[in-house]
């Protein structure tokens, strides 16, 4: 009986505290146990379990495993979002499970925190040379033409290039736009695309520092949104594309270039990545969850890792609040 099995996953503190964290991102197993203080094994035991009540769902990526909340109610109940309003509920009501979920969080903060910082450093090291590492996974050409094919000869209105790097993206599409935003957060990759932009009218090109997890623009400003090779940083990458949907106007759309799904693990320590590539179906679910109609993938093979282009159209109605 799966609702007998739901309440023998819910009958340990530890399993309780891994859905709260769960509750708000995907995660990998390895912060999982990092957050708790337990062993990957002894972790990845709670996760079985909660993953075969229904309660979290697991996705392999090289050789780390990713987990999540329940995303759909299974069988058509919705038993998993009860579950999830009332563990939210008893951390109001309980302050010793509330002081123990707010010190995982803070935990997990920190470990991420880390990693932001490794892959900030990273990327001012590399800053002058980006392009060049860029050609050595896959055709910088063979992206730019298919990337303009696919958002056909239409102007682009106000575009904004997430994690612009050199500026190459801006610079392609420059003179589709009325108004383009190159946004980063490395200030020594702004320094960089700041050169390379310098040609272009002042007033149509618009520097800015910032996060893709928390853009500073008001909804709806922008028409065309793009990632290019980018969401592959992204701790969190279904968060950065809701960002992207709440600044994309109704209409507007969404282009992401980025590797297939892989299995080069050295490109996490070597190039810090946080996701090995994407599935198509999972960035449809990314997409579709964000609040973007996804078209059918374009694939480039010319490289020596797979790389994808992703458009998507804002949808015109709004989100369905998560439950």
């Amino acid at each position: 009986m799966r609702t007998e099995t739901i309440f023998r996953a819910l009958a340990d503190p530890t399993r309780l505290r891994i859905l709260r964290l769960l509750g708000s991102m995907e995660l990998a197993v390895g912060e999982v146990a990092q957050v708790l203080g337990q062993s990957q094994p002894r972790v990845s035991r709670h996760i079985g379990i909660l993953c075969d009540a229904g309660l979290a769902e697991r996705r392999r990526e090289g050789s780390w495993t990713f987990v999540r909340g329940c995303t759909a109610p299974a069988e058509g109940s919705s038993l998993c979002g009860s579950v999830a309003r009332l563990l939210a509920d008893a951390e109001g009501e309980d302050p010793a499970f509330a002081e123990a979920c707010d010190a995982d969080r803070r935990k997990l903060a920190e470990i991420r925190n880390h990693r932001e910082a490794e892959a900030q450093a990273y990327f001012a090291r590399h800053a002058d040379d980006w392009d060049e590492l860029r050609r050595l996974h896959s055709s910088d050409q063979a992206i730019e033409d298919a990337m303009a094919r696919a958002l056909g000869n239409a102007p682009l209105g106000r575009l904004l290039d997430i994690g612009t790097g050199t500026g190459r993206m801006a610079e392609l599409f420059a003179e589709r736009t009325e108004h383009i935003v190159a946004l980063d957060k490395s200030l020594a990759m702004l320094r960089v695309a700041r050169a390379k932009l310098q040609h272009l009218p002042a007033e149509r090109v618009e520097l800015v520092q910032g996060d893709f997890a928390s853009l500073p623009f008001a909804p709806e400003s922008f028409d065309t949104v793009l990632f290019h090779q980018v969401l592959h940083f992204a701790q969190a990458p279904g968060a950065a594309l809701a960002e992207a949907a709440r600044v994309t106007r109704p209409g507007g759309r969404i282009a992401i270039a980025d590797f297939a799904a892989h299995q080069r693990e050295e490109l996490r320590d070597r190039h810090a990545h946080a996701r090995l590539g994407f599935e198509d179906g999972q960035m449809d679910g990314l997409l579709a969850e964000a609040g973007f109609d996804p078209a059918a993938p374009i694939a480039l093979e010319d490289g020596e890792l797979v790389v994808k282009i992703w458009i998507a159209r804002r949808s015109n109605q709004k989100r369905r609040a998560a439950s």
